[in-house]
């Protein structure tokens, strides 16, 4: 992630914009109010996903009232409730994902074990993993992390359901030499294959290759051997050392786990460590050796350790088992030796079956084993997982701070063989400033990837697609972020501030990302701030088609954030296909605290497309409009044929409803050497009460009709106005 963005007064932006364009000063017609956001109190809700299942199979039908949620003896009310049945969804038609509650969607972390496991096991895996893959709903998130003795657990790709990026992070693993990482610091991408898509933007773009296939075993094989650790070489006590070091670190990644919202499963790959470190030794002679010698009085000969295994040890699994339970992750064991086959076999792991097992079974998980296809393996689990209740409970106390509040979920009726799986209980939201960088990131991913939109720190987005030079449009941007929500709360000197913008399309793959994190000094930026907001400039590069723009922005201090989600066409220019972009009303330059994104090396940037008579202008993402004061605006077009203009606009409140009145003045139509044609004109709002809206306006060209949208706010009447 970048540490610093560039923030610019707005006079310099106005040179930047003058050098861009190479014209006089931009103009500020719009009236300058302040901005208007709307924020809402925050109350916890704790969602608890919940299978029933009854011979292996989900039990379908019942209802909230059939329900009862404990905390101890406390029964709480159920303040919600939904069904996920994911054999019925609609967003299996065609593989696309389509909105699910975060709570109630499911997340596999296939975690490959480099540390108990042979090379050649691992690399059978990783293909193994592929049938996993191939059997999973759309809306189901997948991330890809190692585990070695000497680097512990590795985040490889993060949760995303891209199955372009889950290809190329099993073809590497992380390892050095067979991967090339962009810049993402929610590790949603992985290598750079977005320039394999689809020019028409339908459909899941192919790999133009095949990682699988090019990261041959040999070659993998060479480069996994210097990594992998042969532990089970080791001695006793540096076997004991690399348990003691592997719980600990699972330990870890299941608190981390734990801020990820949904159902969550380690699908642990591995051969599994000796578990006589635990039990004592597995050897069947040993043990009635070790018998003899205690009947016989002989307790000169038996070691303790031998016989019953290490407390301490036994103590750390416990511990790390209760971790994920407490993080509600079911440990789905892979016994990966199961796929070794003929000369492969080399020397069994002892143990390393009953390791898993425990492992699995003490967090209501399976061991899977003998299997060369993991998706084969693991069907049952898919079809055993696919039904979900989602109950909603508001706990009364949360007292004492930091304390793990258990739940139980039961049936008011109980069914004759039936067996509840649900969230265990939940910690209260853990300070911000608390959680480690991993945890951290782990919850913006699992933010932006949920899709679902907050405003504790209230934004705007205007995102407009240009025409440029090669097959990908050029997107700008435009960010407007609430000073007073970004200050809230106590702050440091250095406010930092994350801005993510993500551009996936209906299956869930990333086309093109953007991050940047913006260090504000407040002691220079900190009143400009509160009195207006930040407002940030960045682009994307698209390919034509239809995605959900995702536009995440947090204090990097305090956690607040927001989130925004919006649909975005970006149109095949190249096609002859009628384009209009959003309505571009031009703002005073003083109204914000202007910041640029800072240069991704693509060498020279696109000309700068916003244009008021040929003059660069601030557009608004969401422009405050004064009933009955006219605003200047800008129309810009594509493929709309030569000729004069018809324009039309009308007033729509947010669930659709038109208010009559509003107008626009005689279009002044102007072409433009980018490509895109231009009309200035003057839009007259009615007098409408304070609130948002959207202005909606169709233009009729030559040979072509075609329309845009953009939201605006009416402020409130200023004090001592009738």
């Amino acid at each position: 992630m970048r540490a610093k963005g560039e923030v610019f007064a707005p006079a310099l932006l106005a040179l930047l914009a003058l050098a861009a364009a190479g014209q006089g000063q931009a103009p500020a017609t719009q009236p300058s109010a302040p901005p208007s956001f709307s924020g809402a109190a925050q109350v916890l809700a704790v969602e608890v996903p919940v299978q029933v299942m009854r011979d292996g199979e989900p039990v379908r039908g019942l209802t909230a009232e059939d329900f009862e949620v404990y905390e101890g003896r406390r029964r709480l009310a159920i303040t919600g409730f939904e069904i996920l049945d994911l054999t019925v969804s609609a967003g299996a038609v065609a593989g696309r994902a389509t909105e699910v509650p975060a709570a109630a969607r499911r997340h596999f972390l296939l975690l490959f074990d480099l540390a108990f496991s042979e090379p050649q096991s691992i690399l059978r895996a990783r293909r193994s993993a592929a049938g996993l893959l191939a059997q999973l709903h759309p809306t189901d998130l997948v991330a890809v992390a190692t585990y070695s003795a000497s680097r512990g657990p590795q985040l490889v790709l993060g949760f995303t359901t891209d199955r372009r990026q889950l290809d190329s992070a099993l073809s590497t693993l992380g390892l050095p030499d067979l991967i090339v990482r962009p810049v993402d610091p929610l590790r949603l991408v992985l290598q750079q294959v977005l320039g394999a898509e689809n020019a028409a933007g339908a459909g899941v773009p192919p790999l133009a290759r095949d990682p699988l296939a090019e990261a041959t075993d040999v070659a993998s094989l060479q480069r996994m051997e210097t990594v992998v650790n042969a532990v089970d070489r080791a001695d006793r006590t540096a076997q004991r050392n690399h348990v003691n070091n592997f719980t600990r670190s699972l330990s870890v990644l299941a608190r981390q786990m734990a801020v990820i919202d949904g159902r969550k499963y380690l699908v642990f790959l591995s051969e599994g460590f000796d578990s006589a470190l635990m039990q004592g030794t597995a050897d069947s002679q040993r043990q009635e050796e070790l018998r003899e010698f205690a009947l016989h009085g002989e307790s000169w000969r038996i070691n303790p350790e031998e016989r019953y295994g290490l407390t301490e040890t036994s103590n750390d699994v416990e511990r790390m088992l209760e971790e994920f339970r407490r993080a509600d992750c079911v440990i789905q064991a892979v016994d990966i030796g199961g796929v070794r086959a003929g000369a492969d076999q080399g020397v069994p792991r002892l143990g390393g079956r009953d390791s898993l097992l425990m492992m699995a079974r003490g967090t209501g998980g399976d061991l899977y084993e003998s299997f060369n296809d993991l998706g084969t393996a693991m069907s049952r689990m898919l079809k055993r997982t696919s039904v979900t209740y989602l109950l909603a409970v508001q706990p009364d106390r949360l007292e004492p701070a930091g304390e793990y509040h258990r739940l139980r979920v039961e049936l008011k009726a109980p069914l004759r063989g039936v067996r509840l799986l649900h969230r265990p209980g939940y910690y209260p939201p853990q300070p911000f400033a608390q959680q480690d960088p991993i945890e951290k990131l782990l919850a913006a991913a699992n933010q932006m990837m949920s899709g679902k939109e907050s405003d504790a720190v209230a934004t705007a987005v205007l995102a407009a697609p240009f025409r440029s030079a090669g097959e990908k449009a050029y997107v700008p941007v435009l960010i407007e972020v609430n000073g007073a929500d970004l200050l809230a709360g106590l702050q440091r000197p250095i406010l930092p501030v994350e801005i993510y913008v993500y551009a996936l399309d209906e299956f869930g793959a990333v086309h093109d990302f953007l991050t940047q994190t913006v260090g504000l000094d407040l002691a220079k930026t900190g009143e400009p701030l509160r009195q207006g907001g930040l407002k940030f400039f960045g682009h994307l590069d698209l390919l034509p088609g239809d995605y959900s723009l995702r536009v995440l922005v947090r204090n990097g201090t305090s956690g607040a954030s927001g989130m925004r989600v919006l649909p975005l066409h970006v149109p095949a220019f190249a096609g002859g296909e009628p384009a209009l972009l959003p309505p571009l009303f031009s703002e005073p330059l003083n109204r914000w605290l202007l910041v640029r994104e800072e240069s991704r090396g693509e060498g020279r940037q696109p000309a700068y497309p916003f244009l008021l008579r040929s003059e660069p202008f601030v557009p608004a993402s969401r422009p405050v409009l004064a009933p009955g004061r006219p605003s200047r605006l800008v129309l810009a077009g594509f493929n709309l044929g030569s000729g004069p203009w018809q324009a039309q606009a009308r007033v729509l409140t947010l669930d659709g409803r038109e208010i009559p009145g509003g107008s626009l003045d005689p279009l002044d139509r102007r072409s433009g050497g980018d490509g895109a044609d231009r009309a200035v004109t003057t839009f007259r709002p009615p007098e409408l009460q304070p609130g948002e809206y959207v202005l909606r306006i169709t233009v009729t060209g030559g040979t072509a009709e075609t329309s845009s949208s953009l939201r605006f706010v009416v402020p409130p009447a200023p004090r001592g106005r009738g």
